[in-house]
């Protein structure tokens, strides 16, 4: 009999794991966790194996790999390929970024795990990955090689007067104004007292509170017409002209408020390139299991055979 693979996709808030069988990217026996339940990946991993032994593992993470290891601010752990293959017992670990797995997983995905935002448009060429979630992650996709970035830690650019005033409030508390300031769970929050909220909600009840509280609309739609326009301009820095996918926790279980929002406008108006930018579809992807998908791809790809238990 022929072990499994591994695979895992890492945020700031669940771990997700599958296992998956050689020569292909399907997901079996599907298992969530909250992350902080545990002292360390290798905990949360032996949690969801049991008894169960396999060869090789692709773990995705929330943060930047370098030379098989990585520190994962938003829960201060520091994980390396060869600690977790001894800890876990697995011959083989990768660590990949997690929106390496979402680009990875792009050519796997089904029409029924994307919804278009926009107009439903077919074209060819690169593509591009932006995610709001716990940060804000981007990534290329283009001949089947990844390009992973840290977008997320580019400068904010304002579209307006009322952009230009969040700018300065949160440049007063944090200097720097990156994209993920706005364009993630605690960006959501940020802009939601920089338009004078004073209560303080959780992104998740800002969300939730759309209907009744006036300012928690405004930051929502707020948000999506800043992700429009940031979505835009990676689409115009990578030459995505075969789409922008748009990952991450936060917009799926909104996708009819994201779809009727300024995102699309946003993401158009670019002046002299609003044609160019009118020919790119705008995908949702609401397959929640996208980045396990993009790491069994990863996995599918690694040397070497599967050893025989």
């Amino acid at each position: 009999m022929t072990s499994p693979g591994l695979v895992a996709d890492l945020g700031g808030t669940n771990v997700r794991f599958a296992l998956t069988q050689p020569g292909t990217t399907a997901l079996v026996r599907p298992g969530k966790f909250a992350s902080r339940q545990f002292a360390s990946l290798a905990d949360a991993a032996k949690a969801y194996l049991g008894d169960t032994r396999p060869d090789r593992a692709v773990f995705a993470v929330a943060g930047p790999v370098e030379a098989g290891r990585v520190h994962l601010t938003n829960l201060g752990w520091e994980l390396s390929e060869d600690a977790l293959a001894k800890a876990l017992g697995i011959a083989q670990v990768r660590l990949i970024n997690d929106f390496e797995a979402i680009a990875l997983s792009l050519p796997h995905l089904a029409a029924a795990d994307l919804l278009a935002i926009g107009p439903e448009i077919e074209a060819a060429g690169a593509l591009a990955v932006v995610g709001p979630g716990t940060g804000f992650g981007v990534a290329g996709w283009a001949n089947g090689a990844v390009l992973v970035a840290e977008g997320g830690h580019a400068d904010f650019a304002p579209a307006d007067e009322t952009e230009i005033a969040i700018w300065k409030a949160l440049h007063g508390r944090f200097g720097h104004v990156s994209l993920e300031r706005l364009l993630s769970g605690p960006g959501l929050v940020n802009l939601y007292q920089a338009l004078g909220g004073h209560a303080a909600l959780a992104a998740e009840e800002i969300t939730a509170r759309r209907q009744s509280d006036p300012l928690a609309h405004a930051a929502f739609e707020r948000f999506c017409a800043i992700l429009g326009t940031a979505a835009g301009n990676i689409a115009l820095t990578l030459g995505a002209r075969g789409g922008v996918y748009i990952a991450g926790g936060i917009l799926p279980p909104l996708r009819a408020a994201f779809a009727a929002s300024a995102f699309r406008m946003r993401f158009e108006a670019k002046g002299r390139f609003a044609g160019y930018m009118r020919a790119i579809p705008t995908r949702l992807i609401v397959q929640d299991q996208a980045g396990m998908i993009g790491a069994a791809a990863a996995l599918r790809a690694m040397p070497g055979p599967m050893t025989d238990i």
